[in-house]
């Protein structure tokens, strides 16, 4: 069936449970990442993913495909996704075939998720003009697609085919990473599933949904079985230790969330994360389920410090035993 924000959701449909990793620190190494992405993939994660971001000392992901070719050579099942991949930065023929390369690589095991950034110094040192980064997207997307199709592509009377075609024919999956209703409205246009990120209120991703699928339709587009989102979530059952981890989210939640209305100060945190005993959780997921037909969960990286790096990933194999995956 097809999922829309106004539909009634089928509960028997499963629930696709993707993570992230939950520590950024030291995700530079093979090794780290593999771990990482192994413990999911045993635990029963569908999908491991990466962000793209440059510039952030400590914890950037400046190439994720790089740092994904290593986990794939170090997993066997489990999924590997970009939640951003910024086509706008991007040179369209090499991307297109970076990107044949990893799928090849992994089998075809790849979830492209495109996006457009935001920050003015991402632009600015890439010299590229932030007010075209709609149209770079749709530019660089439409030429890997024809690169994918196996057409000679190029300009000029150079053009020439790529090789390796990706593992997954036409292509792997492509969800758009969307903020603001003019990156929605794209989206839709695209055909393509929305991927929401874990700012969003349950009420945004209600309108964001709204808006994306309405998109879809005036495209004459089918609106995507697929309605992914990303949460940041916490599950233990130590009930001082989640009272903890929500008062720092609360504390938090001025700069971490985006609620309907831009001079909001402050948002209950259980309308943007999920952080609770095995019951909490799962009843929370139910929710948005029930609510907004959600078929894929990424579980990622709590927005705050200060936790035990051990507490984490009991969290993380917790809400994979919690959801039954």
């Amino acid at each position: 069936m097809r999922h829309t924000a106004d539909s009634t959701f089928d509960m028997a449909t499963p629930l696709h449970l993707g993570m992230t990793p939950w520590s950024l620190r030291d995700t530079h190494t093979a090794q780290e990442l593999g771990r990482q992405a192994h413990l999911g993939e045993s635990w029963g994660y569908q999908s491991f993913w990466l962000p793209e971001h440059h510039f952030t000392r400590g914890s950037a992901i400046p190439d994720p495909l790089l740092l994904l070719a290593s986990v794939a050579a170090l997993t066997t099942d489990i999924r590997l996704g970009t939640t951003s991949y910024l086509l706008p930065l991007r040179q369209p023929v090499l991307a297109a075939e970076q990107v044949a390369v990893l799928d090849q690589l992994s089998a075809g095991r790849l979830t492209l998720g495109i996006g457009r950034g935001y920050a003015p110094q991402l632009f600015d040192t890439f010299g590229v003009d932030r007010s075209r980064k709609r149209m770079l997207l749709k530019h660089c997307l439409d030429v890997m697609k024809q690169a994918w199709s196996g057409d000679s592509v190029g300009d000029g009377e150079t053009k020439t085919a790529i090789a390796p075609l990706p593992y997954q024919q036409p292509h792997p999956p492509i969800w758009v990473a969307a903020f603001g209703p003019l990156a929605l409205k794209q989206a839709g246009s695209l055909g393509c599933p929305y991927l929401a990120s874990p700012m969003e209120t349950i009420e945004r991703l209600r309108s964001n949904l709204e808006i994306h699928n309405k998109a879809c339709r005036d495209a004459e587009l089918e609106v995507p079985e697929e309605v992914p989102i990303m949460r940041t979530m916490y599950c233990s059952e130590d009930v001082k230790q989640i009272a903890e981890v929500r008062k720092r989210l609360e504390s938090e939640s001025v700069n971490a969330v985006r609620g309907e209305d831009a001079a909001q100060k402050v948002t209950a945190i259980d309308e943007w994360s999920i952080v609770g005993e095995p019951s909490f959780v799962r009843d929370s997921v139910n929710r948005y389920q029930e609510e907004l037909g959600v078929t894929h969960v990424v579980v990622t990286r709590l927005r705050i410090g200060g936790l035990p790096r051990a507490n984490l990933e009991k969290s993380v194999a917790l809400v994979a035993e919690t959801l039954g995956t």
